[in-house]
């Protein structure tokens, strides 16, 4: 651990680095949980950060898209900015149009973390209060990282609460798996374990439909580019100028907390490969399509649209609102667990 910066209000910010025996290195820091580093050897045992983020704490404090960051107290999107439990009406920040994104203007991701060293790696811990947001009940929440020995990346997330509430937490890590700062991730090959997406109005907020991905630039669940569908003239990716949506995986046979796979991605060049598993019912594949050459990341290159890409465990946007989409209410009898593992490796020759 070491001194990573004070914020512009005097928070000290602490730095965890997590090393294995084959040199996998992941860095994160206690403002957001973001995971600002994360090295990974390429088919030939050079290593490289695959994680688009900064080299300062002062980039991170200032408006970002969510690089590396713990995403809460509910992430994505909520229509209106409200929602009702229990027969109550409640109204939180807007920040995105006329909707509530990653829990608003202050949210989990730009939160000062406790922490506290464990086996194979750090758990953060931080309480939201009651009203926080807009959100009802007082949260403890805590998310443990942690790097095994055959670099696997594991988050595990729990939470409880005083009073009901809705709770949906992800990461939102952006990887290219030739390196950050190394180009797009057009040629990057995608699979997604899901047969059916929720597709979305023009805010980007679910219609409610679960639609199948059989025909459509949607359709994953055999190994493909993401370049040609993220240039595509689907509707549905004009209107989001990319992939931004959420995919309903495919959990067939697996019990709740069950670990189930979600996605892969492969670069060809370095031969990387980044496969996601979860306990969470959906994924939000985001191509980077807001990246813009206002960025300027760790390398010190400039980021481009579509220069990295986000797969966020999830339970699906708009939730609360979409009575067909699974729950994310946590009452205080209740404790919310979630589980994602980034399991990294190549196509190593021979």
């Amino acid at each position: 651990m070491r001194h990573y910066g004070k914020t512009a209000d005097g928070n000290s910010i602490e730095e965890y680095t997590l090393r294995n025996a084959r040199g996998m290195e992941i860095k994160l820091i206690t403002f957001g949980g973001i995971l600002t580093s994360i090295r990974v050897p390429d088919r030939n045992g050079r290593h490289a950060n695959v994680a688009l983020g900064f080299g300062r704490l002062a980039k991170y404090e200032a408006e970002h898209p969510y690089f590396g960051a713990i995403t809460g107290r509910y992430a994505n999107r909520i229509a209106g900015g409200r929602f009702s439990l229990d027969g109550v009406e409640y109204h939180l920040f807007k920040q995105d149009g006329a909707n509530s994104l990653h829990g608003g203007e202050v949210g989990f991701d730009k939160r000062v973390w406790a922490a506290t060293p464990v086996d194979k790696g750090v758990e953060l811990s931080y309480l939201s209060a009651d009203g926080e947001e807009g959100y009802p009940g007082n949260l403890n929440v805590n998310a443990r990282y942690s790097l095994s020995a055959d670099n696997v990346l594991r988050i595990d997330y729990s939470a409880t609460t005083d009073a009901p509430t809705i709770v949906n937490l992800t990461n939102h890590s952006y990887f290219n798996l030739m390196g950050e700062g190394e180009g797009t991730i057009y040629d990057h090959i995608l699979t997604l374990n899901a047969d059916a997406y929720t597709p979305t109005d023009a805010g980007q907020i679910p219609t409610g439909e679960i639609a199948s991905v059989a025909g459509t630039p949607f359709d994953f669940r055999v190994p493909k580019m993401i370049g040609p569908g993220q240039r595509s003239a689907d509707p549905q990716i004009v209107m989001a100028k990319g992939y931004d949506h959420n995919f309903v995986l495919n959990r067939g046979g697996l019990s709740d907390g069950e670990l189930g796979f979600a996605a892969r991605v492969y670069e060809p060049r370095s031969g990387r490969i980044m496969e996601v598993w979860t306990t969470e019912p959906g994924v939000q594949f985001y191509a980077g399509n807001v990246l813009d050459t206002t960025l300027v990341g760790a390398s010190g290159r400039l980021y481009r649209q579509s220069d990295g890409l986000a797969l966020e465990t999830q339970h699906f946007p708009d939730s609360p609102n979409q009575p067909g989409f699974p729950s994310t209410v946590l009452r205080p009898s209740e404790r919310y667990e979630s589980t994602t593992e980034y399991r990294f490796s190549a196509d190593y020759p021979g």
